[in-house]
């Protein structure tokens, strides 16, 4: 099987922009591709990971990635999918993002000895002249043809800057930057960028008389169509002190029993074959693969070590056990007891288990919150040091809804 239908046959592609030329290009040829990534948070999140996973299967396949970090086009941002402008970011909160990206990439893509690139589109963007570049490149993009586009068109009613406007004719000169630098002859990218793609390979053949094409990759979502990776306390984040391992590993556990199957094509590289074996189960015959897919997921991204860890502290959890070790965890100072006491809705926020005391109050009105094990019954309750106390430290166990676990140790 070639690395297309490979791809196909995993849910990884969207749409292309002629499916015999990329199918070529991908499977009887090498192929320099990119993948584009404007650097506007320091952290990778859940959303990024599909077409970092397509370009871990392509360069597999023989082909060479080119991760492209937006540190020109960052400072403009993408209108995409927004219904406001992105805050306009620093030069420094630029490069520190970039920065991050890179050493997150590394763990799916091998930079060693040029098997990929990493490029800066800062390098070509940031010395342009304008008068030069309007001339010759603005004059290769229609207006019409770019207000019908759906990144803009729906930005319309609420204002489009001009400032914005730039962003697809600076996306479409990425693509011909890189084939001439590298001969670049594919663009990836998710489904909200179609539209900057084609202006990207419509603009190589203008200037080039060359053939490029495009590839969007599909959105992770679940069976009922909503995007996954968003949880109550927001993005699933790459990083490991945005998103701790474990709570990581938990969010693919808990996966829905729908989407099981379709994530283990999307997120992991087990064969096919081995995957097929859970289509058609149901209900707890699918607990070993939601560990597969969680353990798998967890350990590309955070490596072995880990994973096993996650692992290990959520079968000591769901097996009555504590799992304490491995747990996320925060930490209270003395200081933070009032007269020897800390209240439960404090607790909860200080612990990130709720953004405020309205919400904290809800939790624990439903019933959703347990320490040690024991329901908490009123918004009165608290804590003494007392509590803390147990035989291997001083710790509590919050419970927060049915899967949500975290060790609260008391320090000094």
């Amino acid at each position: 099987m070639g690395v297309y239908e490979e791809l196909k046959e995993r849910g990884l592609i969207a749409q292309t922009t002629d499916e015999e030329q990329v199918r070529d290009l991908l499977d009887n040829r090498k192929t320099a591709f990119y993948i584009g990534f404007d650097p506007t948070a320091d952290s990778l999140h859940v959303g990024h990971f599909i077409p970092i996973m397509v370009a871990a299967h392509l360069q597999r396949a023989g082909h060479k990635p080119i991760m492209l970090f937006g540190g020109g086009t960052g400072m403009v941002g993408d209108p995409s999918g927004k219904t406001d402008m992105r805050r306009m970011l620093t030069k420094e909160e630029i490069a520190h993002n970039i920065a991050c990206f890179r050493k997150q990439m590394s763990r799916l893509v091998d930079f060693s000895g040029g098997k990929a690139v990493m490029a800066n589109n800062a390098d070509w963007l940031s010395n342009l002249n304008y008068i030069e570049f309007l001339r010759d490149i603005g004059v290769c993009f229609s207006v019409n043809r770019m207000l019908a586009a759906e990144c803009y068109k729906q930005r319309l009613e609420r204002g489009l800057t001009f400032f914005e406007m730039n962003y697809m004719v600076m996306q479409g000169y990425d693509f011909l930057e890189l084939y001439r630098r590298y001969g670049c002859r594919l663009e990836i990218g998710g489904d909200d960028q179609w539209s900057n793609i084609i202006g990207g390979v419509e603009l190589i053949r203008r200037k080039e008389n060359a053939a490029a094409c495009g590839m969007t990759v599909s959105l992770l979502t679940n069976s009922e169509g909503k995007k996954m990776g968003k949880t109550e306390r927001g993005a699933v984040w790459l990083d490991p002190e945005k998103t701790s391992p474990f709570d990581f590993y938990q969010y693919w556990r808990n996966v829905g029993d729908a989407d099981v199957v379709k994530c283990l094509k999307i997120l992991t590289f087990l064969p096919l074959a081995q995957i097929a074996q859970f289509e058609g189960l149901e209900g707890k015959q699918l607990n070993d693969a939601k560990e597969l897919l969680a353990y798998e997921v967890t350990r590309q991204i955070h490596g072995k070590e880990e994973a096993e860890k996650a692992r290990g502290a959520a079968r000591a959890i769901f097996g009555q056990g504590t799992g304490a070790a491995d747990m996320p965890a925060t930490e209270l100072a003395a200081s933070d007891l009032a007269d020897g006491r800390i209240g439960v809705l404090d607790l909860l926020v200080k612990a990130k288990l709720a953004p405020s005391k309205a919400e904290a109050r809800r939790l624990v009105a439903q019933g959703g919150v347990a320490v040690d094990g024991k329901k908490v019954e009123g918004n009165a309750a608290a804590l003494t040091a007392a509590d803390f106390t147990k035989q291997d430290g001083n710790y509590i166990i919050v419970k927060k809804g049915k899967k949500v676990f975290h060790k609260v140790i008391l320090i000094g």
